[in-house]
């Protein structure tokens, strides 16, 4: 038997690269994209907190209100809820068998983490622009 007839998917898929999730691998590269871009930014996270451990609040809001800090942290924040959706959408996939509390679970997940995604954001512009 050659590989091609041992192949189930059909033709349009095969062209396409596309397996039984109907997405490819377009998931579990964005998820190890985020991943890589939190081990950069989680060290620079680290780093910046640990530089600002025992500032007062004015310099530790003078440290955020700076240009690069301030985008880097909402990077750092926007990164780590996408990361967050992306690895609960797969376990959520994996152990819920449910379809309408699967659904639902992924829709409350994703409107939880705009909404805080939102609010550090949010949050982050307020201190640096001294608002």
């Amino acid at each position: 038997m050659s590989a091609d007839s041992k192949d189930l998917r059909n033709p349009l898929k095969r062209a396409r690269g596309l397996g039984s999730a109907q997405s490819g691998v377009g998931h579990w590269w964005t998820q190890r994209l985020t991943a890589a871009g939190l081990v950069f930014l989680g060290i620079w996270f680290v780093a910046f907190v640990l530089c600002s451990l025992h500032a007062d609040y004015a310099t530790a809001r003078a440290a955020v209100a700076k240009p690069w800090n301030a985008l880097l942290l909402i990077a750092f924040t926007v990164t780590a809820f996408w990361h967050a959706v992306l690895g609960l959408q797969v376990v959520l996939e994996d152990y819920v068998h449910t379809r309408w509390l699967e659904v639902a679970s992924l829709v409350l997940i994703k409107f939880v983490a705009v909404l805080g995604a939102l609010a550090c954001v949010l949050a982050v512009v307020r201190v640096a622009l001294g608002v």
